[in-house]
């Protein structure tokens, strides 16, 4: 039995209308579990799935104001009392029959951008845009959830044709590669002997099917906080400990750093925030920054020169700091077995008109991290890219892409699972 096309797109745009930001989806997690619960899925959530000791940039005070905003806006309360503060859910099918385990991950979150006013945008024209200010699902992973949904269903009623174990994982916090470190130290796909997770569009048109990216840069997201000691900045200056300027010389020195002569690595300092007033020595101030490094090696070279960095300047200037990991992600390399079989399956495809061996990926994505765990309990692995027209680049507020290729997802997913499921 298929799924029908047009509830994946319904789904796709009752999501787009709530968009969540990172550790606040708490609507988004609760409209899931529902969904998933009366398909028959045993739903988890909460701790059973997140180790909170693994969580990465939750901001309590952000997340409360999530969690307000979710329940002004109806989330189900028995569902909200279960997530016990972490957003996310994964759904499991047990046929009670031996075969294989298999996890498919989709993420859940938004990003912080306001959606365009512009009248041509087809969720202005047809009434789906965000009705959260500031938040947008301008990276597709409303269209991903709509697609987890899908493949949900056709297990549901395929399920009599179906073996072993399947594990559909709603993960929160993909932005800013926050969230699968929790969910991989869970444990919760410890037993998995194929994992696959896949992104809509991003660097391929409809029609195109991306069966092994590359070069996925292993990232580590880092703040550094330095706190001085305040002091009249006419009267008393030299009674100061000035946090700023210690910051600011930080910063220089970050994006100084020698790069590394083995392989590709990035650094980028993205906010620096300090200082109290004018007239006051500041005494506090952050960085925020990221490294990004080919592999892992590289990218401990460039965390270990930040932390060096960070450390003498707080010595230098009198300071006392931390520094804190706010997200990570690894690299992957694709398990051939899985690149052959999702190249196969694609070309049979009616809506694929090429599959496209390798891409250069160049940037990071957590889901790396669950791939990764599964490869080291003895598992197979694979991220690949499912191509869509889009009017508008990531993150960008007009962004939106071709609704045709959430069933191109679906089908793709499922006829994986009539492989090793079956």
């Amino acid at each position: 039995m298929g799924v029908n096309p047009q509830q994946l797109i319904a789904w796709r745009r009752e999501f787009h209308q709530f968009p969540e930001t990172g550790w606040c989806e708490f609507l988004t997690t609760t409209k899931l579990a529902q969904y998933l619960s009366e398909m028959g899925f045993e739903v988890r959530l909460g701790k059973q799935i997140i180790n909170p000791e693994f969580v990465r940039g939750r901001q309590q005070a952000v997340v409360d104001v999530g969690l307000k905003r979710a329940i002004e806006r109806g989330a189900d309360q028995n569902w909200l009392e279960k997530m016990d503060g972490y957003t996310g859910c994964v759904a499991i099918f047990d046929s009670g029959r031996a075969g294989n385990t298999v996890a498919l991950r989709f993420d859940i979150d938004c990003v912080n951008v306001q959606e365009t006013a512009l009248e041509d945008h087809l969720p202005n024209k047809l009434g789906f845009r965000s009705q959260n200010d500031g938040f947008m699902h301008a990276c597709g992973h409303d269209g991903h959830m709509a697609i987890g949904l899908g493949v949900a269903q056709w297990i549901a009623d395929n399920q009599a044709q179906l073996n072993g174990k399947i594990k559909l994982v709603f993960q929160p916090a993909e932005e800013g590669v926050r969230g699968a470190a929790a969910i991989a130290a869970s444990g919760i796909i410890d037993d998995a002997d194929y994992f696959a997770a896949s992104h809509l569009s991003f660097c391929a048109d409809s029609g195109t099917i991306i069966a092994n990216p590359k070069k996925f840069l292993c990232t580590t997201k880092m703040d550094i906080r330095y706190q001085g000691k305040p002091a009249h900045a006419g009267a008393a200056p030299h009674l100061g400990r000035n946090a700023l300027l210690a910051a600011a010389h930080a910063v220089t020195q970050l994006h100084g750093i020698s790069r590394h002569g083995d392989g590709m690595t990035r650094i980028n300092v993205g906010v620096l925030k300090a200082g109290e007033g004018r007239n006051v020595i500041p005494t506090t101030a952050e960085v925020q920054l990221e490294v990004r490094g080919e592999n892992a090696e590289i990218n401990q070279y460039m965390v270990d020169q930040v932390l060096q960095i960070a450390k003498g300047i707080a010595i230098s200037f009198d300071v006392n700091y931390e520094t804190e990991i706010m997200g990570e992600a690894v690299d992957l390399d694709n398990d051939a077995e899985l690149v052959e079989l999702i190249s196969e399956l694609a070309q049979k495809e009616t809506g694929v008109a090429q599959v496209a061996p390798t891409y250069s990926f160049n940037g990071s994505e957590d889901a790396t991290i669950l791939g990764r765990r599964v490869q080291q309990h003895g598992g197979k692995a694979i991220y690949f890219i499912v191509g869509a027209d889009r009017t508008a680049g990531h993150h960008q507020a007009e962004f939106d892409f071709d609704e045709q290729q959430l069933l191109t997802g679906v089908n793709l997913y499922t006829a994986l699972l009539q492989r090793l499921n079956a």
